[in-house]
């Protein structure tokens, strides 16, 4: 993506009012009125989209212009930090989707049949979304951009486990999971998984690789109930 630094002129009048306390990216707010929030949000949806179709390499500033409608001068105004701000905030917004996906099943993980639905959905998702799915973008594209983006894919992770961690532990509670079993490691072997399985379904365009890692990891859960003792 070429400069950022080469748009002229005023932004829009809805634009200027941003009262600005430090940058989005430094872990400062940004307070933007409605129409500013709908617009910066509008570029990221853009951006994003036009990256999975097209690939972050060779996405332009122009081509973001032309899918979301707006300026040169709105682009540097929302991203001042430029090309490595706008992908900072796309990664932000494909690891959200990638969690948003799975709701709210992934959230619920407290009955056989709540596991069952959250893997018929995982694997729905990724049969559906293909090539363009957030994942395959965040992982491998977007995750080796910038530092920044480096460290959000790793959030997405821990956060993505830690909620099937807590399945388990729900489970266990119930008497449904043995209580040996560790589970922040089966949530770490399921997510594990759901990678190696979403890597081969971009490759092959099959699914069985990603299902047969979903169900062999929850049978193994199921399993550990009656080993108990």
């Amino acid at each position: 993506m070429r400069s950022w630094h080469g748009g002229t002129g005023p932004a829009r009048a809805e634009d200027r009012r941003v009262r600005k306390s430090a940058g989005p990216e430094e872990g400062g707010t940004v307070k933007l009125t409605a129409k500013g929030a709908a617009t910066r949000g509008r570029i990221i949806e853009g951006a994003a989209a036009e990256m999975r179709e097209r690939g972050v390499v060779v996405t332009t500033l122009d081509d973001v212009r032309a899918r979301t409608g707006t300026s040169k001068s709105q682009l540097f105004h929302y991203f001042p930090g430029g090309k490595e701000e706008l992908l900072l905030a796309v990664a932000r917004f494909e690891a959200d989707q990638v969690l948003a996906d799975q709701r709210p099943e992934l959230g619920d993980l407290t009955s056989w049949g709540a596991w069952l639905a959250w893997r018929d959905t995982v694997v729905a998702r990724y049969r559906g979304q293909g090539q363009q799915c957030p994942l395959n973008m965040l992982m491998s594209q977007l995750g080796r951009s910038t530092p920044g983006a480096r460290a959000v894919v790793a959030e997405l992770l821990d956060k993505w486990q830690g909620e099937i961690a807590e399945g388990v532990r729900a489970m266990q509670r119930q008497g449904e999971i043995g209580p040996g079993v560790d589970a922040d490691r089966s949530a770490a072997a399921l997510l594990a998984g759901i990678q190696g399985g979403v890597v081969v379904l971009l490759s092959t365009g099959r699914t069985t690789h990603l299902e047969a890692a979903l169900d062999l990891g929850i049978q193994q859960l199921r399993d550990s109930a009656t080993r108990r003792g």
